[in-house]
């Protein structure tokens, strides 16, 4: 895809392909859902794409980061602890990867959805740590033409 051509999409006008179905996890009704890849980053830990559903109700079981954006339509969720939630078009929410929620789909809903695979816990505890020793350093040593000016121990960072 060119970036001229993604530039000039339009979400509510995207044509979608078949969704694959997980017929265990509909609950009622007969949803037929639909989906298109937009983006993906090179490394494929990130991705982003449209999907719509017609009426219908169903678990969903997230096994990656997803935030959501309801282009047209509503769904009522339900989290496991019972508590639903109306969402419609303008409406934006975000599903952690291990949650899970039953979705009732009245009408039809669009969305576009932002997925990431989580980092492993110790790669961002390493990432944290490294990014305190960095700001710590930063500190001590001063930063650009201040650092130049006057020694780290009297810049009142």
């Amino acid at each position: 895809m060119s970036v001229e051509s993604v530039i000039k999409l339009r979400v509510e006008q995207v044509d979608l392909n078949p969704s694959l179905s997980i017929r265990s996890w509909i609950l009622e009704g007969n949803p037929v859902a639909r989906n298109r890849l937009i983006s993906s980053s090179a490394d494929g830990s990130a991705s982003t794409l449209i999907w719509d559903c017609t009426a219908g109700r169903f678990n969903w079981f997230y096994d990656v980061d997803e935030t959501i954006y309801v282009i047209k339509g509503g769904v009522v969720v339900r989290d496991v602890a019972g508590v639903a939630r109306r969402l419609s078009a303008g409406d934006t929410i975000f599903f952690p990867a291990g949650t899970r929620a039953e979705w009732h789909v009245e009408d039809y809903i669009r969305k576009i959805a932002f997925c990431r695979i989580p980092l492993p816990r110790s790669v961002v505890f390493a990432v944290a740590f490294a990014r305190r020793g960095f700001r710590f350093l930063k500190r001590l040593l001063g930063s650009g033409d201040r650092a130049k000016a006057a020694p780290a121990m009297f810049q009142g960072n």
